[in-house]
């Protein structure tokens, strides 16, 4: 299969507050992330992605390289498109090398390109529309495939479309891992399927409830008695559930997690190992919360929550909705997040009182906007932080990092 890459549009790009510190291919849409949901349908590494400039040092196990020319025959894919991942194997032609362009629920996902074309280029395009040539009456439509999947209009897309990807993801990947019987000291409800792949540790007085999802424990991860699970749902390697009532999570790798848990998604090696409440939230990666810290996720209006975004609050028509944790960023212990929260990239939340609903990133502290944490020092402690998880923080991520720093202020929602 021909090489393809990652394009971040306008769009994703204002995908606060994550955007700042990865590209929108590196976050968790349910199961996996979404480059790996292209990997799948593909069945090749992605060759690179083309985001913002300020992330040419991105840098992370697993992850391709920013790209500096996509070649000419090589497949663009717009990153805000979440395939299916039963989809190469339902529909097989979609890795045809006859096929110039996919399609998904009515609109261009992803093309092969037409000509060399700058990283520049590609972020200076609207849509990938503008790299379809125009038809001629006599020219004949290029092969195009339709790709099940759903779009991502907003960074809040990925907690409402949560339950039915779950429930998609967990039943496409159960029947090809290698899994172990159901644990018979563990009490298991409901009629969705439960797997467990070889490796995975569940201890005794643990309930599985798979009354309204599909469960799925990955290899290395360990679920400790008095855990009550509730599908749809899903742990990811090497992660630990510590106890208390966890529901309709995507847990990525590496993470502690324990009290109660609700529609949140962890992208990987972030830490809620404490009480707490923590709903409709989404938390980047190297995440890291302190005990009794929660989120409110309902107004006492039972009204539509709005949120920071980068061109000012937007409504998001969503009656639940957390909080958005940016990647290293971490709470002191009895922190309180108002309804729709958004907490910047390498924040450190502590203090008095609530903190604002836009905590911008790099702050330190939550009541005097002046107050910043200094790049070297902040730099130093999330070399320790990750070296506890065995991940070295490379040369090109500090410079991405400090990339990032430098454009706080308009990443800010003071």
């Amino acid at each position: 299969m021909t090489a393809f890459f990652l394009w971040d549009d306008a769009a994703a790009r204002l995908f606060a507050p994550f955007a700042l510190t990865r590209p929108v291919g590196e976050l968790r849409a349910g199961a996996q992330l979404i480059r790996e949901r292209w990997e799948r349908l593909f069945g090749v590494a992605a060759g690179g992605f083309v985001s913002a400039e300020h992330l040419e040092h991105f840098e992370e196990p697993g992850a391709p390289p920013s790209a500096v020319m996509v070649p000419s025959g090589a497949i663009i894919v717009n990153a805000r498109c979440v395939p299916a991942l039963d989809a190469a194997s339902t529909l097989p032609g979609l890795r045809s090398a006859d096929v110039m362009k996919w399609t998904c629920d009515g609109r261009l996902a992803a093309l092969r390109a037409p000509h060399d074309l700058s990283a520049h280029a590609l972020r200076e395009l609207e849509s990938l529309e503008e790299l379809v040539a125009p038809r001629s009456t006599s020219s004949v439509d290029p092969l195009a495939a339709k790709l099940p999947g759903r779009w991502l209009a907003a960074p809040w897309d990925l907690i409402a479309s949560l339950d039915l990807q779950l429930l998609e993801d967990v039943t496409a990947l159960a029947g090809e891992l290698d899994r172990v019987a159901r644990p018979s000291h563990a009490l298991v409800m409901g009629d969705h399927p439960v797997v467990l792949e070889r490796g995975a540790v569940v201890e005794p007085l643990v309930l599985l409830d798979a009354t309204s999802g599909p469960i799925l424990i990955r290899r290395g991860a360990v679920v400790a008695a008095l855990t009550r699970l509730v599908g749809p749902c899903i742990v990811g390697e090497g992660s630990s559930v510590l106890g208390g009532r966890i529901a309709s999570a995507a847990i990525g790798e590496r993470c502690k997690v324990h009290g109660e848990v609700s529609h949140a998604v962890l992208v990987g090696h972030s830490n809620k190992a404490h009480d707490g409440f923590l709903g409709h939230s989404y938390l980047g990666r190297w995440v890291n919360l302190g005990a009794g810290t929660i989120t409110s996720n309902l107004k006492n209006t039972y009204g539509p929550v709005s949120l920071w975004t980068p061109l000012g609050m937007r409504e998001t028509g969503q009656q639940f909705l957390g909080t958005m944790f940016g990647d290293h960023s971490r709470t002191a212990i009895g922190t309180l997040l108002s309804t729709g929260t958004v907490l910047g990239a390498g924040a450190n939340v502590f203090g008095t009182g609530m903190p604002p609903r836009a905590v911008e990133p790099f702050a330190w502290g939550h009541g005097d906007p002046s107050k910043v944490y200094e790049l070297e020092r902040f730099l130093v402690v999330a070399e320790r932080v990750m070296a506890r998880r065995g991940v070295t923080l490379g040369e090109r991520a500090r410079r991405q990092f400090a990339a990032a720093y430098a454009r706080r202020a308009e990443s800010s929602g003071r």
